[in-house]
């Protein structure tokens, strides 16, 4: 079986942080960088509560692409287990049961909840997982599997940059005729997003700016929609191509990143333009929520002023260590900033429920389309193809990738 892991390798990682401001493709470069094209045996069910799936797509995150730049903050590296198989967005079918899975049978369509949580390492709850935050879990590092935040991170799971991988029976989400595997594939980031509107829920009359408008960034305008929540959602794109996706989900404004794009927002906010003395642009009023969906030092900054006073700022961008943040905004305006990963349990029509089980119900119910955002498939062993066409946006209009399990070498969609 041909996968793409990821090995950390001290050498590999200096060499390639040295190359590659200069040579991007040095990041998937396997001979140079830490990540490895391999021919490598097919995960192994752990223990009798395990299942193996059969990939048919796997998504390309942009957390996978933050890996691949090798922009991770180490801290995060006692959470994974190397070397893994890299991918965490899945859709397939069940190829194997483990004996003590009676609710599950093969070849089911299903997609996989990646967090690797008390349950599916064979441990004692611990207090976040009680209260059903399965993201904040405890237990990351301990019981029958190697470390990892998710599976695609963990040396004993695979990940959907291969044919197979395993999970744990309480991670399997039973895809219903209703939802394809397009939307299918979308299920595991649209939750991310959905987790975060529904932790953070805008009210009807609050004027909501997003930043950003990849794949989370839209997923988070079309979770408020399909929620339908009436408030007013402004949204920053750096290519015009995102802003003409945005409109499909009800957007009510769309910014372009250019040198007006201060003013501009500042105007739809209905907010004032202060000059300091030195310096980017003071905003005097602004956003009751932010969504940041970036992670980068400038939409961070910009997050943080286009916020109103007393207002809220939800990270999703996946920042890691970023200089020259100005925090002033923070305390001045008391803002709350509020991070947010993965997905948990969250609050949906009077009920408790898994985040993927909410996505996959609003995709059943047609209140969310998100198969327009994927835009180009490769076979796996094109790879190399996959990651240049997502590091060039600005020539190509790109937004979801995706590995085609059964797709033969030579063509995108």
């Amino acid at each position: 079986m041909e996968a793409l892991q990821f090995d950390f390798k001290i050498p590999k990682y200096i060499l390639s942080k040295l190359l590659g401001r200069w040579i991007p493709s040095t990041y998937w470069n396997t001979h140079i960088s830490c990540l490895k094209w391999n021919d490598t045996v097919e995960p192994t069910l752990p223990n009798e509560d395990w299942v193996k799936v059969k990939v048919k797509y796997g998504g390309i995150c942009g957390s996978d692409m933050n890996l691949l730049y090798l922009h991770d903050s180490p801290s995060t590296s006692p959470y994974v287990s190397f070397p893994f198989t890299i991918g965490h967005e899945a859709v397939g079918q069940i190829s194997e049961l483990g004996l003590n899975v009676t609710s599950l049978e093969k070849g089911q369509r299903v997609v996989v909840n990646p967090v690797l949580s008390c349950e599916s390492r064979n441990v004692e709850l611990c207090s976040a997982c009680k209260r059903g935050d399965q993201s904040l879990c405890l237990h990351k590092t301990k019981g029958s599997i190697e470390p990892g935040l998710l599976i695609g991170a963990c040396r004993n799971t695979g990940g959907s940059w291969s044919p197979y991988l395993v999970a744990h029976k309480s991670q399997i989400k039973i895809l219903p005729d209703e939802v394809d595997d397009l939307n299918g594939v979308l299920v595991e980031p649209f939750s991310c997003a959905l987790h975060a509107v529904l932790r953070n829920p805008p009210k009807d009359n609050d004027k909501v700016l997003i930043i950003g408008a990849g794949v989370i960034g839209l997923s988070v305008l079309a979770a408020i929609r399909a929620l339908g929540l009436k408030c007013s959602i402004t949204i920053l794109v750096k290519h015009s191509f995102q802003g003409e996706l945005a409109k499909l989900y009800e957007v009510d404004h769309v910014v372009q990143l250019n040198h007006s794009y201060v003013n501009e927002t500042a105007e739809i906010l209905n907010a004032e333009v202060l000059k300091p003395v030195i310096g980017d642009e003071v905003i005097q009023g602004g956003a009751n929520i932010v969504y940041e969906c970036v992670g980068k030092k400038k939409s961070i900054n910009d997050s943080l002023r286009f916020a109103h006073s007393g207002g809220k700022v939800v990270l999703l961008g996946l920042a890691g260590m970023i200089e020259k943040i100005d925090w002033t905004t923070v305390w001045l305006n008391e803002l709350t900033i509020k991070g947010c990963f993965a997905y948990s349990t969250n609050e949906f029509e009077g009920k408790k429920m898994d985040s993927l089980d909410i996505s996959i119900e609003l995709m059943k119910r047609g209140s969310v389309d998100l198969s327009p955002l994927i835009t180009h498939k490769f076979p796996l062993q094109e790879y190399k193809r996959a990651f240049h066409t997502i590091s060039n946006k600005r020539k190509i209009n790109v937004m979801k990738v995706v590995f085609d399990h059964d797709k033969q070498i030579g063509g995108t969609l």
